[in-house]
């Protein structure tokens, strides 16, 4: 098979048996755009062929689905982080889980996950083919070949079906209502997390109409849990909630005291309104199976049990406020190079990345220099290292985003907000993403460019150039430092520069970790989840 298939016919490069898989499901990928012509109902609609064992269709899930123990959830921000709550706790508390979430950042595996594991590459395949080769033979002009997240979202249900979970944790891709998630119908309990402005020109305008797609996932008489939303979202919530006869319960944010001490596994005060919906999933689920008595649910408000502390304590999620030291940094220099990693990409969660990088850095120079140093210019304050050489640290942005978001909003609320807790960065880079939308795996890498469109690059940088001469003057007396070897750049500002390609951008910052000796580099990578997992791919290797 490595070789060119069965045919003979010959390949400039022998794929892998995981590489012939994601070249299949590369296949499955639409023509990336965020808006056009799909009839989402419609497309949804096909999804229900797909389950059928009837006829000559198809993947036969229909009853495995209708048996599982579903916990589904939605939302614009923090559905990630309340799945990835609700699993660990679960797995600590001895049931067998299987979790599907999206996107993933470096390996498509990272979409399924086994008692907190990706599935391993032996199960993948065995799964991925009986599905594909499945569809391929059934499908035709009338039911065709799902696309690539419906084909996820099936193959997700087949390996937690064949795997015979305990709980099947399921995030939503996108809305809720057309989602090839909601094929479900009957889970067990369903969360909304919190809601913003996110997708607009596919979900609506309006936070109500947000609303009203992520409240699609509720079902007729089954509990649904949310977080504290702005009134336009939450009268949506309830009047849905209403409708369906769903009993809609809002939950409040974490106490910390619950904790005994320890710390949420994922960082951010974010995060506690996230784990305060994922004990509520937890502890509804556990009732609702017979694991968990209506005295006992009732005292979880105020003493959480051991195994729902442990598993909120060693949650962890990849590209959520993640720090990662540069590993190819050589350790004999005593300045290093960290990532400070957030997909976050709307508004709200850029001010709550922005909180938590100006928190981190003050906690993460700290641990490092083992100095306090002056609060109100932490992020540019001079300190001894273990030697006694003066030492100081420099903060640098990465950003990217998809052209369907507005950086005017983005960036000032990013802006301010480290400005706010006084961290300025030295320099903000703007950089295309390194993956191509229409390929997934090892081959999903764009070569280095110099031809590529940085248009959109550009568009960023004058936006950023603009909010800093605006700021002049309230930087605290932190002045811009004009950084060197910006020869590799193709366009260098006073406070920014666009570079053609990530890796050349990874290099840019490693020179100046080798040039500058007393300055420890702390680069905040954000406004894109595909950004972040770029980082992770070249860091990482």
């Amino acid at each position: 098979m490595a070789e060119g298939g069965d045919n003979g016919s010959p390949k400039s490069s022998p794929l892998t048996p995981y590489e012939e898989a994601l070249e299949a499901l590369s296949s499955l990928i639409t023509k990336r755009t965020r808006v056009g012509d799909v009839n989402m109902e419609e497309r949804f609609s096909v999804l229900f062929q797909y389950l059928k064992a009837r006829k000559l269709f198809m993947l036969e899930l229909e009853e495995a689905i209708s048996n599982m123990k579903i916990i589904h959830v939605a939302g614009t921000k923090g559905k990630g982080s309340t799945c990835t709550f609700t699993e660990s706790i679960l797995r600590n508390c001895g049931f067998r889980n299987g979790l599907f979430t999206s996107p993933h950042l470096i390996d498509i595996r990272e979409r399924f996950r086994l008692d907190g594991v990706e599935i391993c590459e032996e199960k993948f395949l065995a799964y991925f083919w009986w599905c594909y080769d499945r569809l391929k033979e059934k499908t035709d002009d009338s039911v065709p070949m799902p696309t690539f997240f419906h084909f996820l979202a099936l193959l997700a249900f087949k390996i937690f079906s064949e795997e015979q979970v305990d709980v099947c944790i399921m995030e939503v891709g996108l809305g809720g209502k057309y989602d090839a998630t909601n094929v479900m119908q009957a889970p067990i309990v369903c969360g909304i997390t919190s809601l913003g402005y996110d997708h607009m020109e596919i979900l609506g305008n309006t936070l109500g109409e947000i609303a009203g797609e992520k409240a699609g996932i509720f079902k007729h008489r089954i509990p649904a849990f949310t977080v504290t939303q702005p009134d336009e979202a939450m009268n949506v919530l309830k009047d849905k909630a209403s409708q369906l006869n769903v009993p809609l319960q809002v939950t409040a944010p974490l106490d910390v005291k619950l904790l005994s001490g320890l710390k949420l596994g994922l960082e951010g005060q974010h995060q506690y309104v996230n784990a305060g919906l994922a004990v509520a999933l937890c502890s509804t689920w556990m009732n609702i199976n017979g694991h968990l008595e209506e005295t006992h649910l009732k005292q979880i408000q105020h003493t959480l049990p051991e195994q729902f502390v442990k598993g909120l304590a060693t949650a962890s999620l990849q590209g959520r406020a993640q720090i990662v030291r540069d590993e190819h940094i050589n350790n004999e220099i005593s300045n290093e190079l960290f990532f400070f990693l957030d997909g976050a990409h709307s508004p709200e969660s850029m001010e709550a990345c922005a909180r938590w990088f100006s928190l981190a850095i003050r906690d993460h120079n700290l641990t490092l220099f083992s100095q306090k140093p002056d609060p109100s210019k932490f992020s540019n304050e001079v300190v001894k290292t273990h030697g006694g050489e003066a030492q100081k640290s420099a903060q640098i942005l990465l950003f990217n985003c998809m052209s369907v978001r507005d950086p005017q909003i983005l960036l000032p609320h990013l802006m301010k907000t480290c400005a706010d807790h006084g961290v300025y960065f030295k320099k903000a880079l703007f950089v295309p993403g390194l993956s191509l939308y229409h390929k997934v795996g090892s081959h999903a890498l764009t070569p280095t460019d110099s031809n590529i469109d940085l248009s959109w690059q550009f568009t960023l940088q004058k936006v950023w150039e603009n909010l800093m001469q605006g700021n002049k003057g309230k930087n605290n007396g932190v002045a811009s430092e004009d950084l060197t070897g910006m020869e590799m750049s193709v366009s260098n500002c006073e406070h920014s520069a666009v570079f053609s390609s990530l890796p050349l951008v990874i290099n840019w910052l490693r020179d100046r970790v080798q040039q500058n000796k007393s300055t420890r580099f702390q680069v905040l990578v954000t406004g894109s989840i595909h950004l972040v997992g770029d980082v992770l791919k070249l860091i990482k290797k």
